[in-house]
């Protein structure tokens, strides 16, 4: 009798290869971060963030993932008899992965918890971040509609009992038939972009509070939310208003979807542009202050940015050092090889100094209605911080798959999603030019706030000296006005620098302090990762960071 056919045709048996990278907790773990949500007084988080940790590092989680982003959303104009319904049909996993975000609380708790709410929610945020990032968008929108509805509280009162509830209900029904309702936004125009001055969507009254609304917004993300926040002129100029899918009457509101954005990544979350065409509308807000409205709600999605850049850069992580840790080449094991240590070891302390900044961030956040400081750190710091991690994070996926090679670049793996997500967050809520107009306004309308970060970064330049100089170069730069416009990219990421090594050496360990002041604050140091000096203590740098 013959063999079994794949016995005859076998050439090889798989080895060396890493084993899947699942079955972790990527709470329990990390203890870094548990340290950092401790400090910042969000302990009590843990149970939720076990849970949310060990789903994250589960094969489960990886399967969701990969399934909600291969089977991209599709677009269903109309039915089959012609009716115009515009939906997005989704697969299966993108509304499982929906269900676990919305259930844990991921969109809510900053709002419902009684201490330290923002760090408490910036902790399930970061976990989630490490698994799929498409599904953050619908998340951090609703999360973040809350504060621009706090200037109608009829509106408020109706719908933020279902906004912050733990559940997630994707039927298109009105809100009084709704379990839970997502919120999403619609702001740019073709002609303007981020310029939203530019916008020519008009709104009429059309009786009983509500105002028809009739223009175009060219990216809508999340389309299939309940409501959207949204901008159009009034007589008195751009005026914020609520738009929901459905009417209380049970009839779909006017809400054309045109088409879907075929998107580089963030493929799970459809985004798209539309039409409105006497779409009813509500105030949010004073009439010509739309800009100041939403504002507000922009301010806390750039921070849910930052909390997710921070994320991606430990899934980087996380990958590049199982791969090193199972992987053998020139008869080592990866993770054994000086070159490959620098590296892992100087990604380490990117990821490090970008989770010590998202953190303090989520305190100012916590304090700020009642500590002037705080409010002033949080004004400053998030435009700082969006556009310096949104900066680094493509830049460590990009390391994280080299140090992979062939199995880093392809789709099977989680790194090739995560290379092509990483990019979208330096470009949605402003991008880089943006973000840094934004820091100058911050500073000219708000001296105070270049004041309360000098005082966050004293302590730690008074003992260290590199941090010191650093300090008064940037000093030198704030001073020189004629050139800050032009130089606001140069000034922004040494800012973002200066209160990341003020971080560190509060914070990390002096091995990793050190490590990050020699090669970030000194201009001769080399410009990729993998070039820490001789002097760096690396093995106690990537103990640090070892899951455990």
């Amino acid at each position: 009798m013959n063999a079994p056919l794949n016995a005859r045709i076998a050439t090889h048996e798989v080895e060396n290869q890493p084993p899947p990278f699942a079955g972790y907790n990527a709470w329990s773990g990390d203890a870094i971060l548990r340290a950092t949500v401790a400090r910042e007084g969000a302990g009590w988080i843990a149970d939720r963030a076990m849970a949310m940790g060990q789903l994250v590092g589960s094969e489960r989680m990886r399967t969701l993932a990969e399934l909600a982003n291969r089977f991209t959303p599709q677009l269903r104009s109309h039915d089959r008899y012609g009716n115009r319904i515009d939906a997005v049909e989704f697969h299966p996993a993108y509304h499982e992965l929906m269900g676990l975000a919305f259930g844990a609380g991921l969109h809510s708790v900053a709002w419902t918890a009684r201490d330290a709410g923002f760090a408490a929610r910036a902790a399930l945020n970061y976990l989630w971040n490490q698994g799929e990032n498409g599904t953050s968008c619908p998340v951090t929108m609703t999360f973040a509609s809350l504060a621009p509805l706090e200037h109608e509280p009829a509106l408020a009162r109706e719908w933020m009992p279902k906004i912050v509830a733990e559940d997630y209900d994707p039927r298109p029904l009105p809100l009084s038939e709704k379990r839970a309702v997502t919120i999403g936004m619609a702001m740019t125009e073709k002609q303007g972009g981020s310029d939203l001055r530019a916008n020519t969507t008009r709104a009429e009254p059309a009786g009983g509070g509500a105002y028809a609304l009739t223009g175009h917004k060219w990216f809508c993300s999340a389309p299939m939310c309940d409501a959207f926040l949204t901008l159009a002129r009034t007589d008195a100029g751009l005026t914020c208003f609520l738009v929901p899918r459905s009417l209380a009457d049970g009839t779909r509101n006017v809400f054309l979807i045109q088409r879907l954005k075929d998107k580089l990544g963030n493929k799970s979350n459809a985004s798209s542009e539309i039409e409105f065409a006497g779409t009813l509308g509500w105030r949010v807000g004073d009439e010509g202050r739309g800009i100041a409205t939403v504002i507000e709600m922009a301010h806390l999605t750039r921070f849910d940015i930052v909390i997710a850049s921070a994320g991606m850069m430990r899934a980087a992580l996380n990958e590049a050092m199982h791969h090193a840790a199972h992987r053998s080449a020139f008869g080592r094991r990866l993770a054994e090889q000086p070159l490959m240590k620098n590296v892992l070891a100087d990604l380490a302390l990117e990821w490090e100094a970008a989770t010590l900044t998202a953190f303090r961030l989520a305190r100012a956040f916590d304090r700020q209605k009642s500590d002037r400081h705080e409010q002033l750190v949080c004004r400053l710091g998030v435009p700082v911080a969006k556009y310096w991690l949104c900066k680094r994070t493509p830049a460590v996926a990009l390391e994280a798959m080299e140090c992979l090679g062939g199995n880093g670049y392809v789709e099977e793996g989680a790194l090739a999603r995560l290379y092509r997500e990483a990019p979208v967050n330096g470009i949605w809520e402003g991008s880089g030019n943006v973000i840094c107009l934004d820091v100058l306004r911050a500073m000219a309308r708000s001296p105070d706030a270049v004041d309360a970060l000098a005082v966050e970064i004293e302590p730690a330049a008074k003992a260290e000296p590199r941090l010191a100089r650093f300090v008064a170069g940037l000093k030198r730069d704030l001073d020189d006005r004629a050139t800050l416009e032009t130089q606001a990219r140069r000034v922004v990421e040494k800012l973002a620098l200066a209160l990341q090594a003020s971080l560190m050496v509060q914070h990390a360990s002096p091995e990793a302090a050190d490590a990050f002041c020699a090669t970030r604050l000194d201009a001769r140091t080399g410009a990729v990762f993998g070039t820490l000096p001789a002097s760096a203590n690396i093995d106690a740098i990537l103990r640090r960071a070892t899951l455990e």
